[in-house]
């Protein structure tokens, strides 16, 4: 299927409790979200032909910790590598809510 700027889909917060509680449950050392800036985020959407975000999975050797890196996709699916790529998201831990259902306590 070809991307576009609808692909995903929205799912309730039970489906989301059910996904998050799974993955903490088979990962309990690893990180459990990363939050990043919404003017950030805004600003690669904002570039010119992007459609959409990919969000890779990233480790960061120099402090030993998983990472995600965020960048602008293009109508033809790539990533728009001459654009703006979003890193040093805030993880959780430390960076916890602390009243979310998508968080085991």
């Amino acid at each position: 299927m070809k991307l576009n700027d609808n692909k995903g889909e929205f799912i309730s917060l039970d489906e989301a409790i059910l996904f998050t509680s799974s993955f903490q449950k088979l990962n309990p050392d690893q990180l459990k979200s990363f939050f990043g800036g919404g003017n950030k985020i805004n600003a690669i959407l904002q570039q010119d032909n992007c459609i959409g975000i990919r969000i890779y999975n990233g480790y960061d050797d120099n402090v030993n910790q998983t990472n995600l890196i965020i960048i602008g996709v293009d109508k033809e699916g790539e990533d728009i590598t001459s654009g703006l790529i979003l890193e040093r998201l805030s993880p959780c831990p430390p960076d916890c809510p602390t009243s979310s259902p998508l968080i085991k306590q």
